[in-house]
């Protein structure tokens, strides 16, 4: 084989041997499993609409099916990237693309909004196997420094341009296809990457650990899921005794996982990294602006069905613009940050997506396309320049035995942030909505059958909602945005 190079293993893996061409043949491969799992948080943004019809699922039911997948993938990442570091990163990589395949098939063809939620969470469990071992097989791919850099910029591109292109994708699907056609389209990707991993892929396994802490992995999920659930059962029900007992018990849970990873030797969760000004703002800011864009896809994507009339496809093409520019400027983020310095780009960034949120205070039920175009895109460019550079400061700012936690709580902190827009501010939108009047649970199910002015009134007490949750996604922008410029005002701590 020519242009090729033998790279020293890690202690415990094999002889490698890969090369520059060989090298970027296999990122093109490690693209497709990122690619799938982002783009398959917001691909059922548009596919709501169609979904809710066949499957009559309730106003929880429906939070759940766009929930689960992103809670699992968040609950489950440090620990399935602890698991490829034992077993092989390349070996869980194929074994999870595998399970993501399966289940991709079983929600295609659900029957009942309860199958696809329990599809959608297998779903999770195989993608969260998929992000950090593709990640972290990039270092064995690429040992020189500059061209890792580079391919760690185009994966970051690839993860954070996803969940943009999503809705796009799931869009011309469902001009022409059913709703499960969104899943469906996951089978020739996988099959790409089961064909081709096991001859373009390194197989790393790191030295000898200790064993997974298995209570640990159980209270992280045992804690998040009954929050989540007590949040959103307030919104759809009302606050009431469950949502209350619930809730504690969540944070109970919680309270009981941190005080674990405090004593273990070798945590899950390595909570000392959080005492690292640097890292703590690039987690902060993933975490926000996660939160703030999920929760402008997911009510846009309504918003431009069920308020403007649009259908899928015309929905889609809309969203291009800013699909774009986070796709460029995740490009470009890094080359930003030297040019103007990483703390000015993280509060330029934050800042810039601020005001793409609060532009969407000009959309109304009978105008503001416009508004939206603009709002977007401007929102776009400040999260593409915020998430290209959060993997590389996370890391950087933490001694490089500590990397590997460092880059598995920074990809924790992108998946919780996307499900807790969707629960926290997708919620205050609905509670919005469900004030303004005597409706339905949701939008889609209000319009259906209703007069004129019905419909007119409860598409403008959604707007309502809307504008709430996008401005409170902005205030928290803002927030993180100061945060960020006092909290690195001096370096980080050495050590």
């Amino acid at each position: 084989m020519t242009d090729v190079e033998t790279v020293r293993p890690a202690e415990g893996a094999g002889s490698v041997a890969v090369g520059s061409r060989r090298a970027w043949l296999g990122l093109g491969v490690l693209l497709l499993p990122v690619l799938l799992v982002s783009m398959d948080i917001s691909v059922l943004f548009l596919a709501m609409p169609t979904l809710t019809v066949d499957l009559d699922p309730s106003a929880a039911q429906q939070l759940w099916i766009l929930d689960i997948y992103g809670f699992l993938i968040a609950g489950l990442l440090i620990t399935m990237g602890n698991l490829g570091d034992r077993i092989g990163r390349r070996n869980i990589l194929l074994a999870g693309a595998t399970v993501f395949g399966i289940a991709s098939v079983l929600a295609a063809f659900a029957p009942t909004a309860g199958v696809l939620i329990a599809a959608r969470a297998l779903m999770g469990i195989g993608g969260a196997t998929l992000l950090p071992s593709s990640l972290a097989l990039i270092s064995s791919l690429f040992p020189d420094a500059r061209e890792r850099a580079a391919a760690i910029g185009v994966w970051t591109a690839f993860f954070a341009g996803g969940s943009a292109v999503g809705p796009i994708i799931g869009g011309l699907l469902l001009h022409h296809f059913w709703w499960g056609s969104v899943f469906l389209i996951n089978l020739p990707v996988l099959l790409i990457l089961l064909a081709f991993g096991p001859f373009l892929l390194p197989e790393h396994r790191a030295g000898v650990l200790g064993p997974l802490d298995l209570p640990s992995v159980a209270l992280s999920i045992g804690g998040i899921l009954p929050v989540v659930y007590a949040i959103k059962h307030a919104a759809s029900e009302g606050i009431d005794a469950a949502s209350v007992v619930i809730g504690l018990i969540g944070v109970a849970v919680l309270f009981v996982f941190v005080r674990r990873q405090r004593g273990l030797a070798e945590p899950l969760l390595d909570l000392r990294l959080f005492g690292r000004a640097q890292f703590s703002v690039a987690i902060g800011s993933s975490l926000v602006g996660m939160m703030s864009l999920a929760a402008l896809s997911y009510l846009t994507s309504i918003y431009l069905q069920s308020v403007t009339g649009r259908d899928p496809l015309a929905a889609a093409l809309l969203g291009i613009p800013m699909a774009v520019a986070v796709f460029i400027c995740s490009m470009s983020g890094a080359r930003v940050g030297r040019w103007i310095g990483v703390r000015a780009t993280f509060v330029l960034a934050l800042l810039a997506s601020a005001v793409g949120n609060l532009m969407l205070l000009g959309v109304g039920v009978d105008s503001g396309i416009g508004w939206y175009l603009a709002g977007s895109t401007i929102a776009g460019i400040g999260y593409g320049l915020a998430f290209t550079l959060v993997s590389d400061v996370a890391v950087s700012s933490v001694p490089p035995e500590r990397a590997g936690s460092a880059v598995g709580i920074s990809e924790t902190s992108f998946e919780l942030g996307n499900a807790l827009g969707l629960a926290l501010l997708g919620s205050l939108a609905a509670l919005v909505f469900r004030s303004g009047g005597d409706y339905a649970s949701t939008l889609g199910e209000t319009i259906q059958g209703a007069d004129d002015a019905r419909t007119h009134s409860a598409q403008a007490s959604f707007v309502d909602g809307m504008h709430v949750a996008t401005t409170v996604g902005a205030g928290l922008l803002v927030l993180m945005a100061i945060v960020a410029w006092v909290a690195t005002r001096r370096p980080a701590r050495a050590g």
